[in-house]
Protein backbone atom coordinates (compact mmCIF):
# COMPACT_ATOMS: atom_id res chain seq x y z
CA UNK A 1 0.00 0.00 0.00
CA UNK A 2 2.85 2.42 0.74
CA UNK A 3 4.00 1.99 -2.88
CA UNK A 4 0.68 3.49 -3.99
CA UNK A 5 1.16 6.49 -1.70
CA UNK A 6 4.73 6.98 -2.95
CA UNK A 7 3.45 6.79 -6.55
CA UNK A 8 0.87 9.47 -5.73
CA UNK A 9 3.62 11.61 -4.16
CA UNK A 10 5.62 11.23 -7.38
CA UNK A 11 2.53 12.23 -9.39
CA UNK A 12 2.13 15.35 -7.21
CA UNK A 13 5.77 16.29 -7.89
CA UNK A 14 5.31 15.71 -11.64
CA UNK A 15 2.13 17.82 -11.78
CA UNK A 16 3.95 20.55 -9.84
CA UNK A 17 6.87 20.51 -12.27
CA UNK A 18 4.60 20.56 -15.33
CA UNK A 19 2.75 23.60 -13.97
CA UNK A 20 6.06 25.32 -13.16
CA UNK A 21 7.34 24.58 -16.67
CA UNK A 22 4.40 26.49 -18.15
CA UNK A 23 4.87 29.27 -15.60
CA UNK A 24 8.52 29.63 -16.64
CA UNK A 25 7.71 29.55 -20.35
CA UNK A 26 4.57 31.70 -20.48
CA UNK A 27 4.18 33.64 -17.23
CA UNK A 28 7.77 34.77 -16.62
CA UNK A 29 7.78 37.16 -19.61
CA UNK A 30 4.33 38.55 -18.68
CA UNK A 31 5.15 38.61 -14.94
CA UNK A 32 1.47 38.80 -13.93
CA UNK A 33 -1.92 37.70 -15.27
CA UNK A 34 -5.32 38.02 -13.62
CA UNK A 35 -6.96 34.60 -13.63
CA UNK A 36 -10.07 35.39 -11.55
CA UNK A 37 -10.62 39.12 -10.98
CA UNK A 38 -10.39 40.17 -7.33
CA UNK A 39 -9.57 36.59 -6.26
CA UNK A 40 -6.62 35.00 -8.08
CA UNK A 41 -3.64 36.42 -9.93
CA UNK A 42 -0.84 34.42 -11.49
CA UNK A 43 2.37 36.22 -10.57
CA UNK A 44 5.87 35.03 -11.43
CA UNK A 45 8.13 35.04 -8.35
CA UNK A 46 11.55 33.48 -7.79
CA UNK A 47 11.55 32.51 -4.11
CA UNK A 48 15.13 32.07 -2.90
CA UNK A 49 14.00 31.61 0.70
CA UNK A 50 11.42 29.49 2.46
CA UNK A 51 7.83 30.29 3.45
CA UNK A 52 6.93 33.90 2.68
CA UNK A 53 10.45 34.46 1.31
CA UNK A 54 12.15 34.29 4.72
CA UNK A 55 15.83 33.29 5.06
CA UNK A 56 16.89 34.28 1.54
CA UNK A 57 19.85 32.68 -0.28
CA UNK A 58 20.40 29.65 1.98
CA UNK A 59 19.90 27.23 -0.93
CA UNK A 60 22.11 24.36 0.23
CA UNK A 61 20.71 24.43 3.75
CA UNK A 62 17.17 24.21 2.34
CA UNK A 63 18.17 21.40 -0.02
CA UNK A 64 19.70 19.47 2.89
CA UNK A 65 16.78 19.97 5.27
CA UNK A 66 14.19 19.22 2.59
CA UNK A 67 16.01 16.04 1.60
CA UNK A 68 16.15 14.84 5.20
CA UNK A 69 12.45 15.59 5.75
CA UNK A 70 11.46 13.78 2.54
CA UNK A 71 13.53 10.69 3.44
CA UNK A 72 12.14 10.70 7.00
CA UNK A 73 8.53 10.87 5.77
CA UNK A 74 9.21 8.15 3.18
CA UNK A 75 10.59 5.94 5.95
CA UNK A 76 7.60 6.64 8.21
CA UNK A 77 5.18 6.07 5.34
CA UNK A 78 6.72 2.68 4.56
CA UNK A 79 6.87 1.79 8.27
CA UNK A 80 3.21 2.82 8.71
CA UNK A 81 2.15 0.15 6.16
CA UNK A 82 -1.21 1.78 5.59
CA UNK A 83 -2.24 1.48 9.25
CA UNK A 84 -3.47 5.05 9.26
CA UNK A 85 -4.89 6.47 6.06
CA UNK A 86 -4.81 10.00 7.48
CA UNK A 87 -1.09 9.74 8.27
CA UNK A 88 -0.42 8.20 4.84
CA UNK A 89 -2.28 10.95 2.99
CA UNK A 90 -0.54 13.66 5.03
CA UNK A 91 2.86 12.10 4.34
CA UNK A 92 2.08 11.72 0.64
CA UNK A 93 1.21 15.41 0.30
CA UNK A 94 4.31 16.51 2.23
CA UNK A 95 6.62 14.22 0.23
CA UNK A 96 5.13 15.19 -3.16
CA UNK A 97 5.23 18.91 -2.45
CA UNK A 98 8.68 18.66 -0.92
CA UNK A 99 10.07 16.85 -3.95
CA UNK A 100 8.49 19.44 -6.29
CA UNK A 101 10.15 22.34 -4.49
CA UNK A 102 13.41 20.41 -4.04
CA UNK A 103 13.66 19.93 -7.80
CA UNK A 104 13.28 23.70 -8.24
CA UNK A 105 16.00 24.49 -5.72
CA UNK A 106 18.43 22.06 -7.33
CA UNK A 107 17.60 22.97 -10.96
CA UNK A 108 17.10 26.73 -10.68
CA UNK A 109 18.50 27.82 -7.32
CA UNK A 110 15.02 29.10 -6.35
CA UNK A 111 11.44 27.90 -6.07
CA UNK A 112 9.00 29.06 -8.75
CA UNK A 113 5.94 30.63 -7.12
CA UNK A 114 2.91 31.84 -9.05
CA UNK A 115 -0.40 31.72 -7.14
CA UNK A 116 -1.52 34.93 -5.45
CA UNK A 117 -4.89 34.95 -3.72
CA UNK A 118 -6.42 38.33 -2.87
CA UNK A 119 -7.14 37.22 0.72
CA UNK A 120 -3.69 35.59 1.24
CA UNK A 121 -1.00 37.95 -0.08
CA UNK A 122 2.10 35.68 -0.21
CA UNK A 123 2.70 34.14 -3.64
CA UNK A 124 2.79 30.33 -3.42
CA UNK A 125 2.68 27.30 -5.71
CA UNK A 126 0.93 23.94 -6.01
CA UNK A 127 3.69 22.18 -4.03
CA UNK A 128 3.36 24.71 -1.19
CA UNK A 129 -0.37 24.06 -0.93
CA UNK A 130 0.23 20.29 -0.90
CA UNK A 131 2.78 20.69 1.90
CA UNK A 132 0.41 22.95 3.84
CA UNK A 133 -2.55 20.57 3.46
CA UNK A 134 -0.34 17.63 4.44
CA UNK A 135 0.94 19.46 7.51
CA UNK A 136 -2.61 20.35 8.63
CA UNK A 137 -3.66 16.70 8.21
CA UNK A 138 -0.55 15.58 10.09
CA UNK A 139 -1.36 17.89 13.02
CA UNK A 140 -4.95 16.59 13.09
CA UNK A 141 -3.61 13.02 13.06
CA UNK A 142 -1.12 13.72 15.86
CA UNK A 143 -3.67 15.54 18.03
CA UNK A 144 -6.64 13.24 17.62
CA UNK A 145 -5.66 9.83 16.26
CA UNK A 146 -2.09 8.92 17.13
CA UNK A 147 -0.67 7.12 20.14
CA UNK A 148 1.13 10.35 21.02
CA UNK A 149 -2.16 12.15 21.64
CA UNK A 150 -3.52 9.32 23.81
CA UNK A 151 -0.27 9.31 25.84
CA UNK A 152 -0.59 13.06 26.44
CA UNK A 153 -4.26 12.76 27.45
CA UNK A 154 -3.43 9.87 29.81
CA UNK A 155 -0.63 11.83 31.47
CA UNK A 156 -2.89 14.86 31.92
CA UNK A 157 -5.55 12.69 33.59
CA UNK A 158 -2.96 11.27 35.99
CA UNK A 159 -2.00 14.73 37.33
Amino acid sequence: MSILYLAIALLIAVVDQVIKYFVLVYLEPANSVTAIPYILDLVYVENRGVAFGMFQDMRWLFISITSIVIVAFMFLLIKNKGESSLFSIASTLIIGGGVGNLIDRIAHGFVVDYLKLSFFPPVCNFADYCITAGTVLLVIYLLFYSDISSDIKFKEKCK
